[in-house]
């Protein structure tokens, strides 16, 4: 079976095949992760038959590896938009926002990549971390020059990211658990957890 060439600009069947095939596989995986998800779950889930599937991409890998680079683009982009000339409070706020906003908005990749942190990142951790870990150490040093400039309180800038990741990735990573505990709090969940965590942030971070 020929697969299809990057060479080439995708034509529009091609381009709707491969979104196809990661639409469904991005479902499988946010499902079984990606250790307990096959070609042909992702074949099945996207209507399509493993051949015609492996036309596309050559392997269960490949797919994977697609989509931990797009899910890393998501991942990162609300924190690249922290602006160091702004309101210390404010942009750490409107990052939280954003990161409620991922969270609501693709649950699914959420989870994704909460399985593959959990399965070690294998094959691929320098490919996922490399660009994560340099955003990453950016914004701390941002952080830590705030503090320093005495525009917000004395937190350390490592933990109080680890502390939004979890907080905000609750929310879709943990929906049942949510469902079962606390049925009530399911629907607006969002929108409650903003407000609470704004609240819970400004106090922490305000001078």
């Amino acid at each position: 079976m020929a697969r299809m060439s990057n060479a080439k600009p995708k034509t529009k069947i091609q381009r709707q095949k491969t979104e196809q095939i990661l639409t469904a596989a991005l479902e499988v995986f946010a499902l079984h992760g990606s250790s307990g998800a096959s070609i042909n779950m992702i074949a099945k889930t996207a209507g399509l038959t493993t051949p015609n599937l492996l036309y596309y991409f050559e392997s269960k890998d490949a797919i994977r590896k697609e989509l931990l680079s797009r899910t890393l683009q998501l991942w990162m982009a609300p924190l690249s938009m922290v602006n160091p000339q702004g309101d210390p409070v404010e942009e750490i706020c409107a990052y939280i926002k954003r990161k409620l906003e991922i969270s609501k908005n693709f649950p699914r990749e959420s989870k994704f990549f909460a399985n593959e942190i959990l399965s070690g990142l294998p094959q691929s951790r320098s490919e996922i971390f490399g660009p994560l870990k340099e955003l990453f150490n950016a914004k701390v040093q941002v952080f830590e020059d705030w503090i320093e400039d005495g525009r917000v309180s004395k937190v350390d800038p490592h933990h109080l990211l680890f502390s939004i990741w979890a907080t905000t990735q609750h929310y879709a990573d943990f929906d049942v658990q949510i469902e079962e505990i606390a049925p009530a709090k399911l629907q607006d969940r969002y929108a409650e957890a903003e407000s609470f965590l704004l609240e819970m942030y400004k106090k922490l971070l305000t001078v």
